[in-house]
């Protein structure tokens, strides 16, 4: 597996693989043609269906201010459904091109380099590997992690804990209508400070921790600075909880950088054996796998051992298959903002049922991460990050009514 230093990437939003994937696979094509004086760039795929919306020419024309980019939304025989053709020139004459696929969460890769820009450090797998290891070596999974990345992992932790925080803080205090459209007001401020009458400390958690994911994906839906969590769609669900735990609880920043690097190894586990490409396998590898990052992330935390850390993560998982990615005008707003909310909420619970029901478990991280990618690979395309069903076909028809 890689380090888990690339599951988080600080980029703006609103859409890791549509945005901070295209932007740095143009960076990259930039710099093998230096001499280029003209470039063009074909979008295929999700990216074509969805890359208006979601700003993809606008992050390709931050680095290729000229390119002339084409939307082909005929083509389908594609090696991933967020693929790109670049193609650079020098008077007239082409001098090169390079398909490079957007694979989710920032990554790049092209055909016949499998890792891309990022290095193998894991000779484990999967989770079963992992834990088999920790339990010969007598170490704990934090330990394990520590080992593997030795000592750069926590300075490139604190740097990403920094850049979640300034996220939520600045949706906190962010007023005003979000791009795009759709009218959609900010709401993260109101959500922190409405209280009911006689609201018990649950719902007082609950509402805090949506209002703290709602700060980070408002910011997101605003093109701000995000970390990728594993994705930008998905990037206010872990922030939200430790922002929670540390703000709101007094946990200490070591012990949520700490709880950062599980969240990270869930994450890099997701991507090695699945996905977390909302255009490969829907809103299940976006928020599934940011649900299950939250919980392994919290149930470290709280200091539970490596087989309810794994629990709380298969848990989040589980709840989550089968969720489509059908974001409305191909905007990362409807219903991805209030999902990122729902989905922190409901990695809490995930690690209070593993605390509880720790030793009655059937079902392993790796068996339930292997079904979302099978439940993706089966899920219509539509269903995938095209805007053209579910939530957002529905809502096209509406509003023309």
């Amino acid at each position: 597996m890689r380090t888990i230093k690339t599951v988080y990437k600080i980029g703006q939003g609103p859409s890791s693989s549509h945005t901070v994937g295209p932007f740095r696979a143009a960076k990259w094509f930039r710099e093998q043609y230096p001499e280029a004086d003209a470039f063009q760039v074909t979008l295929y795929g999700s990216l074509a269906f969805t890359g208006e919306g979601h700003g993809t020419e606008k992050a390709i024309r931050r680095i290729l201010p000229e390119a002339d980019l084409i939307f082909d939304k005929e083509t389908t025989d594609l090696p991933h459904p967020n693929t790109m053709l670049f193609r650079a020139y020098q008077d007239g004459r082409l001098l090169g091109e390079r398909q490079v696929m957007s694979i989710g969460g920032g990554s790049i890769r092209w055909p016949q380099v499998p890792a891309g820009e990022e290095r193998e450090i894991y000779p484990q797998k999967n989770f079963g590997e992992i834990r088999y290891y920790c339990y010969q070596e007598g170490i704990r999974l934090l330990d394990f992690i520590k080992q593997t990345e030795g000592p750069g992992l926590i300075p490139y932790l604190a740097d990403v804990w920094n850049a979640m925080q300034d996220a939520v803080e600045r949706g906190l205090q962010a007023e005003g209508v979000l791009p795009g459209g759709l009218n959609i007001a900010r709401r993260a401020g109101e959500l922190l400070k409405t209280r009911c009458y006689n609201e018990s400390p649950d719902v007082t958690m609950n509402r805090t921790i949506a209002a703290y994911a709602y700060a980070v994906s408002e910011e997101n839906a605003a093109e701000g600075v995000v970390v990728t969590a594993p994705t930008c769609g998905a990037c206010g669900v872990l922030p939200s909880v430790l922002y929670y735990m540390q703000n709101d609880r007094g946990f200490p920043e070591e012990e949520i950088l700490d709880a950062l690097a599980v969240a990270a190894l869930i994450g890099n586990v997701i991507r090695t054996n699945a996905s977390v490409s909302g255009a490969e396998c829907g809103c299940q590898a976006e928020i599934g796998s940011a649900c299950s990052m939250a919980a392994a992330a919290l149930a470290s935390l709280y200091r539970l051992d490596d087989n309810q850390i794994e629990y709380a993560a298969e848990i989040a998982m589980e709840h989550s298959l089968g969720l489509t990615c059908d974001p409305v005008n191909g905007l990362v707003q409807i219903p991805c903002i209030e999902r990122n909310a729902v989905a922190a909420m409901r990695a809490v619970s995930s690690v209070n049922l593993s605390h509880f029901l720790t030793g009655s478990r059937k079902i392993s991280f790796d068996e339930v991460v292997q079904t979302m990618y099978q439940t993706g690979k089966d899920m219509n395309e539509k269903y995938r990050e095209t805007s053209h069903g579910g939530l957002a076909a529905l809502y096209q028809y509406r509003s023309q009514d």
